[in-house]
């Protein structure tokens, strides 16, 4: 045996197993098909963001949650379904969903803290939902903000691999296949590709310079999702979403291409739920870009105005920040909408400089960087933060008026269809800017806006007071167009409590495990159909930590 358990993937996921593994004793290889550079995989690009229920960040701003209130939450937003026949697919989906729920109302934060990550007071009240009591979304604010964003939550566990003895690092070595011994897998064989120092996150060689083939008591599968192969999406794309978009940005690098999932399923191990998944309605074109196609999403505050390509305002649940499918869905499937592949933000000066904030460890130096300082000036200052600025003056979506008439000249512009009048966005604005600015309104963006104003988290840093987008005092006016951004695979091997890969008659495969979003965050499917935002770095931490500690038990 070349080790104890090998581990294919540097993610967070198998980084978590990795150390659990070798806090035990254990010897350990980690196959990556990437360079060193790309030790901690999406997570260090992330921002960091971490599903905790009732911890003491939510209490010191006035925040009531509870483990009954999030289940209840969870369970809204992942309607479970696919529970009959004789293995269904959310059988082990479900059980993982609860025993995550469980872990964030529990130990998670001490457990945290104990691996060196520390968070920022500041709590987001993310995917806010559908707008009803059992239906998806969070009911108080759950995403907590670690110091470091996602290399807060990566870097520990990174450091530890890199430290410690018993773990062998292989880079550039790319799984082809994994090797049976009398129905029990024993090991993995596969490509050596030819050394490439890109820097983290650039596209590498995939030029072939040699074979492997490693032995091992146990396999665990921790390769990623399918977000960075556009192709892969929209195979799997489901009908309820509407029509794939023809143009999407991507948000992760391109080797999260999925290719170890369908390595896996020709080899006999059951793949659940491969028609669900994660993808943003917020997306920009990166105009400093790190990988192909590389997009950011934006994190929304409530008051920015959605517009459809045709220049309608959505229709409920399309609220910024508040209920990511079903925003995706209307865009998608709603029949004069399906030839246009984007959407816009309709804003002003006052409301980017406070409620925009970017996904990505790169997007967030404050933060990124541990400074308070800065983190103080950034977010309570006058300007927006330098990355959104940036973003403004660079980015190939923006535009940016003084008056409404120049504002969708310049969208007809960007776009080329002249899909846009002024008159009507006109009435749509004043006849928002008439709610928002009264005490009272049926308008459900407005009681939105009003209820963020409540939470004292989301007036210091999130959510502007209300004032009238036409009103000039507040400009200039900026508009943004909006595409979809992939991002996260929710489905994947079906695995049972400690982790264990299913075969197709749903008993585990001897010496197969898998983690993070290659199991789709646990059981094939942890989520259901939607996230709760703050869970896919928990999900990878929790079914790292899950399947480490299992195999160390019996390797």
């Amino acid at each position: 045996m070349d080790a104890d358990v090998i581990i294919i993937g540097a993610g967070l996921a198998g980084l978590v197993a990795s150390n659990e593994l070798v806090r035990a004793g254990k010897r350990v290889i980690v196959v990556e098909q990437e360079n060193a550079a790309n030790l901690g995989g999406q997570a260090f690009w992330s921002f960091g963001g971490i599903f905790l229920v009732d911890s003491p960040m939510q209490r010191r701003l006035g925040v009531k949650d509870s483990f009954e209130l999030a289940w209840q939450d969870w369970q809204g937003s992942a309607g479970w379904d696919r529970l009959d026949g004789a293995h269904p697919e959310d059988e082990w989906a479900q059980k993982w969903g609860r025993a995550y729920v469980e872990f964030a109302a529990g130990e998670k934060r001490a457990w945290l803290q104990q691996q060196g990550v520390r968070f920022t007071p500041v709590v987001g009240w993310a995917e806010r939902g559908s707008l009803s009591a059992g239906g998806h979304g969070n009911s108080v604010p759950r995403f907590h903000v670690p110091w470091g964003t996602g290399t807060g939550i990566s870097e520990p566990f990174a450091d530890r691999a890199r430290e410690a003895d018993a773990v062998d690092l292989r880079f550039r070595h790319r799984v082809d296949e994994l090797v049976f011994t009398d129905g029990a897998v024993t090991g993995v064989r596969g490509a050596i590709l030819a050394p490439d120092d890109s820097p983290r996150g650039v596209s590498s060689s995939r030029e072939v310079v040699g074979e492997f083939e490693l032995s091992a008591q146990a396999v665990v599968i921790a390769s990623g999702g399918i977000g960075g192969d556009h192709e892969r999406v929209r195979r799997w794309w489901p009908d309820r979403l509407g029509t794939p978009p023809r143009t999407m940005v991507t948000g992760v690098p391109a080797h999260v291409d999925g290719r170890m999932l369908d390595i896996a399923a020709d080899q006999g191990v059951r793949l659940v739920n491969r028609d669900r998944m994660w993808h943003y309605t917020e997306g920009l074109q990166n105009w400093n870009p790190v990988w192909p196609g590389h997009g950011i999403r934006i994190l929304p505050g409530p008051s920015s105005m959605w517009l459809d390509a045709r220049g309608r305002r959505l229709p409920l649940p399309g609220l910024p920040g508040y209920d990511t499918l079903g925003t995706l869905k209307i865009l998608r499937s709603t029949p004069d909408l399906v030839d246009y592949d984007y959407s816009w933000f309709v804003l002003d000066q006052t409301i980017i400089k406070k409620e925009f904030a970017l996904s990505g460890s790169e997007q967030n130096p404050d933060i990124t960087n541990r400074d308070l300082a800065l983190l103080l000036r950034t977010r309570l200052g006058r300007a927006a933060p330098g990355p959104v600025e940036d973003f403004k003056r660079e980015g190939a979506d923006f535009v940016v008026a003084d008056t409404l008439a120049e504002l969708v000249r310049g969208m007809n512009a960007l776009t080329g269809d002249d899909l846009l009048d002024e008159d009507s966005i006109r009435r749509q604005l004043e006849a928002r800017d008439r709610e928002v600015v009264n005490p009272y309104s049926k308008d459900a963006q407005t009681i939105g806006i009003q209820n963020s104003r409540r939470f004292r988290g989301d007036r210091l840093f999130r959510t502007v007071p209300a004032h009238a987008i036409l009103d000039p005092r507040h400009g200039p006016l900026i508009a943004v167009r909006l595409w979809i951004v992939t991002r996260k695979t929710l489905g994947g091997i079906q695995t049972d409590l400690d982790g264990r890969a299913l075969n197709g008659s749903g008993m585990p495969i001897p010496g197969l495990y898998a983690a993070g979003e290659a199991a789709g965050f646990g059981g094939g499917g942890a989520h259901g159909y939607n996230a709760l935002e703050g869970t896919f770095l928990g999900g990878c931490l929790f079914t790292g930590r899950t399947v480490g500690r299992a195999l160390a038990g019996v390797v």
